[in-house]
């Protein structure tokens, strides 16, 4: 461990971090952000932020607000989240961070339950769409934008409530024109104290908000460090959310333990040129990023001569071998000597997409599928997998660079107790455990057990020789069909998305005799499909055509070749429009509702289980 690396013990706070970070190397670049008006990235220092943290704190302590008071942020990642993040902490207020696709009556729900004060927003389109929610905003007495929209002064608002960033600042007295620096506050709060609600974007019901104080985070962030091969030389890329814990765990709050740089990428449509221009050390992410990859590669390799497939295939067989050996799990053989030369000629022009330097790739939030995984490994990117919740702050167990078994989950952090519990329920207890939900006594009761252990969920197995933890499946998300066969749906689920003609998929079959499957299918790989069946694309009979349905059946067969015989599909339903965040199928953190989505295909699923087979 490094000497400039700060531990809780030393800063028990979020605040309390930061001020230690900007003691220690105040002149260090701690953010990197590309600026569209220049177009260039820009640098911030520790003490550039430090600066402008001030200057915010000012603003907020003229908003007679009282520490524990709630403000809300619903902003892309950026500089300015983290400004607001530790103005907002160094107050002593909580805060609650916002998805920015999230729907306008769900975010207005939240608000409202956590009677947050001000809100902190990018620019008036977001207020103009959140005011007109069916869900009316009551309690708020400010709201800052980032900016005003084109032609939108951002002080219509009929109570005078609404302002911009540079009004804002200004208006008390911490205007950067002013030639004062603000001196940085730093509430002495207890490390056992609130810090944050963050809302568990549930697929059914209602999301919860879920209790975390300093010491839960802190502890996670810590732990977590003990795990992982990062240093204050590594350079993070940020594009999961940081209203993700996972992000702003691993993300926002280890890097500034580490004095590690963060820089934060534009979108995700994007992130392909910001890989090759940032060229991260580390990155966090969820598997699904992996898996459009994943997908590409295979859409690729199909257009490849059979010698490329050949060589890739190669590639991949001795790669793994490779890993396994070097996990000391697998012998030595004559074949790895072939590893420098397909590493040159196939797995480096992969991980140049990536950037080229990647040490350390995080992966959580979702199961990753084996076949991603081992792909991504075999080639030689470092892929660690890990498991959280929320409510753990999040990481319970993440595999080591050392002791990575790509099908686990890993083994506990350090200072992480867990346990299989009844029903096989994987159990947690530790520091970074909530506090609870917010105004929610029931649901908090619920997910704990009587003695006092995280329940998760999850059914999950401990191997008793090593103390790698496997999940074998969820308690509630199986289903059983009418012969009393179980499956996974969420599996299938994730097998089926693996071919890159589908892009969403819902596997159906609750008391049903047999198993459908509702598919949003990639625009153009539908449309070489349609011409190679010689059906007109654009034609929206086509996605109903036998040959198209047949076709469909055939590639998920080929998908779920690993299932059980009974776990297959005989009919399905094809669509291009995609379920989205906006549409409501979809939570903030990209997971199908299923019963939302089942609910609005109902009568394709009527059609599919009606007697017209595939």
């Amino acid at each position: 461990m490094e000497m400039s690396t700060i531990s809780p013990d030393i800063a028990p706070t979020i605040a309390a971090l930061f001020r230690e970070r900007l003691t220690r190397t105040p002149d260090k670049v701690a953010y990197r952000e590309y600026s569209a008006s220049d177009q260039a990235w820009q640098t911030s220092t520790w003490q550039e932020m430090a600066d402008e943290v001030a200057r915010w704190q000012v603003a907020l302590s003229a908003e007679d607000l009282q520490p524990g008071d709630r403000v809300a942020l619903m902003l892309k990642n950026s500089r300015e989240w983290v400004l607001f993040d530790q103005a907002a902490t160094g107050l002593g207020l909580v805060t609650v961070p916002l998805y920015v696709e999230d729907r306008p009556d769900n975010v207005a729900y939240i608000i409202n339950q956590t009677e947050s004060k001000l809100l902190l927003l990018a620019d008036t389109v977001q207020w103009q769409a959140l005011a007109s929610s069916e869900e009316k905003i009551s309690g708020v007495q400010r709201v800052v934008c980032l900016a005003a929209s084109d032609g939108d002064g951002a002080d219509g608002h009929a109570d005078g409530a609404v302002t911009t960033l540079a009004q804002w600042l200004s208006g008390a007295g911490g205007g950067s024109d002013s030639g004062e620096r603000s001196e940085l506050q730093s509430y002495a709060a207890d490390p056992q104290q609130l810090a944050t609600i963050v809302y568990t974007s549930g697929t059914t019901g209602r999301p919860k908000g879920v209790m975390l104080s300093h010491k839960n985070v802190l502890a996670n962030a810590w732990a977590g460090l003990q795990c992982a091969n990062v240093n204050s030389r590594d350079i993070f890329l940020s594009f999961l959310p940081l209203t993700h814990t996972l992000e702003r765990t691993i993300g926002y709050l280890l890097p500034m333990m580490l004095g590690a740089q963060v820089a934060y990428a534009r979108s995700i449509p994007q992130l392909g040129e910001d890989l090759l221009s940032v060229r991260p050390t580390a990155m966090v992410s969820v598997p699904r990023i992996y898996e459009k990859v994943y997908g590409k590669i295979q859409a690729g390799l199909k257009e490849k001569s059979a010698v490329a497939q050949k060589l890739f295939a190669m590639t991949q067989t001795v790669g793994w071998s490779r890993f396994e050996y070097e996990q000391k799990r697998g012998p030595w053989s004559a074949s790895l000597l072939l590893w420098p030369l397909l590493n040159k000629v196939v797995a480096s022009k992969v991980l140049e997409k990536l950037g080229g330097r990647l040490r350390v790739a995080i992966c959580g939030g979702a199961a990753l599928s084996p076949d991603v995984g081992r792909l991504f490994i075999a080639l030689g990117t470092p892929l660690i997998q890990g498991y959280g919740l929320t409510e753990a702050s999040p990481v319970v167990s993440v595999n080591r660079p050392d002791d990575n078994i790509p099908s686990s989950i890993g083994t506990p952090l350090p200072g992480v107790e867990v346990r299989i519990g009844a029903n096989d329920e994987l159990q947690t207890r530790s520091d970074c455990v909530m506090m609870g939900y917010w105004n929610n006594d029931e649901a908090t009761q619920a997910s704990f057990t009587g003695d006092g252990w995280l329940r998760s969920g999850d059914k999950a197995r401990i191997d008793a020789d090593d103390g790698h933890i496997y999940i074998t499946g969820r308690l509630k998300e199986i289903i059983v069909l009418a012969n009393g066969e179980k499956v996974p749906p969420a599996d299938m689920d994730t097998a089926i998305t693996l071919d890159s003609l589908f892009e969403q998929a819902v596997v159906i079959g609750e008391a049903r005799p047999y198993l459908s499957a509702l598919l949003v299918v990639n625009p153009e790989q539908w449309q070489m499909l349609a011409a190679t069946l010689g059906l007109d694309a654009d034609d929206p009979a086509s996605l109903r055509d036998k040959k198209a349905l047949d076709a469909a059946v055939s590639r998920i067969g080929k998908c779920l070749h690993n299932f059980p015989g009974y776990a297959q599909i005989r009919n399905v339903t094809l669509c291009l429009e995609p379920w989205t965040v906006e549409n409501g199928l979809l939570t903030p953190t990209l997971k199908v509702k299923r019963n939302k989505v089942m609910e609005q295909y109902s009568a394709a699923i009527d059609t599919m289980y009606s007697g017209h087979s595939v």
